[in-house]
């Protein structure tokens, strides 16, 4: 346990922003604080850390960086492996207004009918959906009140975990990362993605009370508007419950199949988000792979 603890601390898993760990041929990106690419030397752009890290002797090898074309490469992977996605017989929508940039904030309802026409919910009782569901009633809506976590909601959390990595989806991701030097063992991976997803964290006041699953999937609300609610499943069943109202969309993503990307406006009790985006019949192991490996891939940073 003691050995587990140490592999999970945050500055040892996640890059630092001003360190070259992991980061060694990394692309450039003006956003950074310090540069690990070939050029930083020239540049005088190095982080402090660049020798310790980066040359041939150095910790972290030049292979272990992720390149843009890799995150590109496993990106596609991933979606060829959702096994488990919608087909386009399983869902039908009726996005209805496009709203103009200037008209997403209007918090007008310009969209008389539901989003969802209709949905096979016999997707929804495949095991990662079913696991996934499951969590969905696990949060606060409102940020600013602590989370209490049962023992119940623990054992949620690890039966989607479970499901997930049962999936040829997760089983590459894990594989691709295992080669890039991030984890030893599925087993820190699986305790890596548990702390990254649903440890609980502060947004003011030093209240515990979100998470990343919380934030992305499910959604809340902050300062009387909605944050995240990036997930299409949520959004379905919420809307069916009359608690969620589309209202617009402003990107329809151009594809005749799924997973779609749309950027949609809405109200969720009340409270509005004005722009979210969100894929449309993707698996939940999709989701969440693809954006375990951007966060474990560029920390941060875009």
């Amino acid at each position: 346990l003691r050995t587990t603890l140490l592999f999970l601390s945050p500055k040892d898993l996640y890059t630092a922003p001003d360190s070259c760990r992991g980061r060694c041929q990394e692309p450039y990106t003006p956003e950074d604080e310090c540069h690990c690419d070939d050029e930083c030397e020239r540049h005088g752009d190095c982080c402090e850390d660049y020798d310790r890290h980066c040359r041939d002797e150095g910790f972290s090898r030049s292979w272990d960086a992720i390149t843009d074309q890799e995150l590109l490469q496993v990106s596609e992977q991933l979606y060829r492996a959702d096994h488990n996605k919608a087909r386009p017989t399983d869902i039908a929508i009726n996005p209805q207004y496009q709203a103009s940039p200037d008209e997403t904030g209007d918090q007008e309802d310009r969209s008389p009918q539901p989003l969802y026409k209709y949905v096979n919910e016999e997707l929804f009782s495949k095991p990662t959906y079913a696991s996934f569901i499951k969590l969905l009633d696990n949060y606060q809506q409102a940020t600013g009140r602590e989370e209490d976590v049962t023992a119940e909601e623990l054992r949620e959390q690890d039966n989607f975990l479970r499901e997930v990595m049962k999936t040829e989806l997760m089983k590459k991701l894990f594989v691709f990362l295992y080669k890039k030097n991030r984890y030893g063992s599925e087993q820190e991976f699986v305790a890596d993605l548990k702390e990254m997803w649903f440890g609980l964290y502060s947004r003011g006041d030093g209240e515990q009370d979100s998470s990343g699953f919380e934030h992305v999937f499910s959604g809340e609300v902050k300062k009387g508007k909605v944050s995240g609610f990036h997930n299409w499943i949520r959004f379905y069943l919420l809307e069916k419950q009359g608690a969620v109202n589309y209202f617009s969309h402003n990107f329809e993503g151009p594809w005749d199949t799924y997973p779609d990307v749309l950027g949609l406006q809405f109200s969720w009790d009340g409270f509005y988000k004005e722009v979210g985006s969100a894929f449309i019949g993707s698996s939940p192991e999709f989701e969440f792979g693809l954006y375990t490996l951007c966060f474990i891939a560029r920390p941060g940073r875009a």
